[in-house]
């Protein structure tokens, strides 16, 4: 008889829960059991776990590892997947595996590389993947310097945060002045200069920044998931286009030729995500993540079961080179329900009043069933939707 699989995410993206369900519906027919842990009780993946804890907040990285090995033997978890601490979680890989863990992530020099953007784009130029031009800004003389240069050649400038995840911080520059266009409509990523280097300059002193300045680049921007085995060979490798609502798939090797390259050529073990954006007339390398992307699930519309496949791997079950069955047709994404985890309130307070209490007039009385129904029973994680 063939075990289960105890796999074990942590402190992971609401749109995880769709990995959850694909691991759980996976085509081998394998028992799966999933454990979650966050530091968010009201995270839409505690709720859909098998089982689920709080994470202690405020851990060093060190500390973090601690308490992930003590989940690791206490839950006999077989496969980790790790995003919160990523990087001092596989710098101790021997100790998992002392434990009958696997680790789902790249090794530490890997992870190193890709932490890092400025380092990210000297190394993968290195290699002959195409980059943005771009700056690395620490001051507001450096920003100017900068933004004068893009500026100089058509550009429209924008910066980001040199290691960070997602679009936490990405923000475009503009000469414009703050005006009401600003506070009119929903919040834009839009900043005036003269803004941003007022708030350099009058910083407080060991408050710094550590920023890419770089071109916007242009739609269509295509992220290629990758899988990659520990032997550094490419065994699955899809592009998820974005183009404004419209998302699709792509083949394409100008897309998939430099995600290969970076993938086999920095050992981007099991699941990573590698994004691309045009700059005129060609792809050049956005970003890279070391980590299953939070859209991965949406390769299910090309029949293709990547968290699954990832888990084989994990274990040591070569699923071999895949190929989608087909490529599914545009789609759209939209927000859906999701339960969470019942929520017990703390015990309240009721004090004694000074003086008696003039009578009241009579509470209205309310149904049973109306009272039940107050609460918040769901949360929103994003699906696809075909167009």
């Amino acid at each position: 008889m063939v075990s289960r699989v105890r796999v074990w995410l942590n402190r992971t993206y609401a749109e995880n829960v769709f990995f959850m369900d694909q691991l759980r519906r996976n085509p081998s027919d394998r028992a799966v059991e999933i454990h979650a842990t966050h530091g968010d009780p009201d995270s839409p993946v505690l709720a859909a776990a098998d089982t689920a804890e709080l994470e202690p907040e405020g851990l060093s990285p060190a500390a973090y590892v601690e308490f992930a090995l003590d989940q690791c033997q206490r839950r006999g978890i077989d496969v980790f997947v790790p995003r919160l601490h990523q990087s001092a979680i596989v710098a101790h890989r021997a100790e998992f595996e002392a434990l009958g863990t696997a680790l789902l992530a790249p090794p530490p020099e890997a992870v190193a590389v890709f932490h890092d953007k400025v380092i990210a784009y000297e190394a993968v130029q290195a290699i002959g993947v195409p980059v943005p031009p771009w700056w690395r800004v620490r001051t507001a003389t450096e920003l100017v310097t900068a933004v004068e240069a893009l500026e100089a050649d058509g550009q429209k400038a924008c910066f980001k945060p040199a290691s960070g995840a997602g679009g936490v911080g990405f923000r475009v520059i503009t000469r414009s002045p703050f005006s009401m266009t600003q506070l009119s409509g929903f919040p834009s990523p839009y900043v005036p200069l003269d803004l941003v280097v007022e708030a350099l300059e009058s910083a407080d002193a060991g408050v710094g920044v550590d920023w890419l300045v770089m071109p916007r680049l242009e739609q269509p921007e295509v992220s290629v998931d990758c899988l990659t085995g520990p032997d550094n060979l490419i065994r699955l490798a899809v592009g998820r286009t974005k183009n404004g609502r419209r998302r699709g798939f792509t083949l394409h090797e100008q897309w998939l030729e430099p995600a290969r390259l970076i993938a086999e050529g920095f050992g981007l073990h099991y699941l990573s995500n590698i994004q691309f954006r045009m700059y005129g007339d060609r792809p050049v390398l956005m970003d890279v993540n070391t980590r299953p992307a939070g859209g991965l699930h949406q390769l299910s519309l090309c029949g293709v079961n990547a968290p699954w496949a990832a888990v084989q791997l994990a274990l040591g079950e070569d699923p071999g080179e895949m190929a989608p069955p087909f490529l599914g047709q545009d789609y759209t994404v939209v927000s859906g329900p999701r339960p969470l985890r019942p929520v017990t309130l703390p015990p309240q307070r009721i004090e004694e009043p000074a003086e008696p209490l003039l009578p009241s007039v009579p509470a209205v009385a309310v149904e049973p069933s109306v009272a039940e129904s107050v609460g918040s029973t769901g949360s929103s994680a994003a699906g696809a939707l075909r167009l």
